[in-house]
């Protein structure tokens, strides 16, 4: 791998005082662990934020599609900014149109349906990112009906999740680097939270992956992430990635508030 790339996983092995020198007990093999830590990470994370998208993607073009119509997407009036709302349709449409070769139930809407595309299927071809924005654009009385039936959070704590998750999930997939490194886009926490761990770091990140998650999908990831920590647990420090002394208690404490 590149010297540059793995050697930022070295700067937290590094004295404070003269970044020159190595502290005491720092060594090739950790290093390399915090690297495969981060590594595995990322595969457990990219992971369960399918599951998370596509469970959005249902929620949100179900709700859109029964409240408004199959192709209401379209209807500026359904969307709060007129000029986003364009941005985004232009954006759909150019996705649609690059997908009529590689996906077939968009060319079969082509080829019967007039290219009428409704929003159950244009939101297939959608990346996270796009979801993130469409959510954030859309009918007020939408987004809180989807934030609270759906996922029990006040609408502006979703925006705010999606944001993030979709960032998290770039980096994922194009192997960044989530150890000691800041979220690019603090998610949005409430004040009992906040006086328990810092919105800055990895572990804001997979909390709120956990207040997403159903409560047997919350179960397993839990489970991985426990057997993660444990097999690197003495080359790692949890300032690094935010977790406080009791993640774990604090985890499972969602998982059991869950039906």
């Amino acid at each position: 791998m590149n010297y540059y790339r793995l050697s930022a996983y070295g700067l937290t092995l590094k004295d404070p005082i003269n970044n020159e020198q190595y502290v005491n007990g720092a060594s090739f093999n950790k290093l390399l662990s915090l690297y495969e830590f981060d590594r595995k990470l990322r595969v457990l994370l990219i992971s369960v934020l399918e599951t998370i998208e596509i469970a959005f993607r249902t929620h949100t073009s179900y709700e859109i599609a029964h409240r408004f119509g199959p192709l209401s997407y379209k209807d500026k009036e359904n969307f709060i900014n007129e000029k986003y709302h364009k941005e985004s349709l232009d954006e759909l449409n150019n996705l649609i149109k690059k997908s009529r070769k590689s996906e077939l139930f968009i060319e079969h809407h082509y080829k019967n349906y007039d290219g009428n595309i409704p929003i159950w299927v244009a939101i297939e071809v959608t990346p996270f990112g796009f979801l993130s924005k469409l959510y954030r654009n859309l009918n007020e009385d939408v987004k809180k009906h989807i934030a609270k039936i759906y996922y029990n959070v006040p609408y502006l704590y979703l925006e705010s999740w999606l944001q993030t998750l979709s960032n998290v999930r770039n980096v994922c997939a194009h192997y960044g680097r989530l150890y000691n490194k800041k979220l690019t886009f603090k998610p949005r926490l409430f004040k009992e939270e906040m006086k328990q761990f810092d919105n800055r770091f990895a572990f804001a990140a997979i909390y709120i992956i956990q207040r997403l998650l159903t409560k047997d999908e919350g179960q397993r990831f839990i489970t991985d992430l426990q057997a993660l920590i444990l097999e690197y647990e003495d080359s790692l420090e949890f300032s690094h990635i935010g977790f406080p002394s009791n993640w774990d208690e604090l985890l499972s404490k969602i998982k059991n508030q869950k039906s």
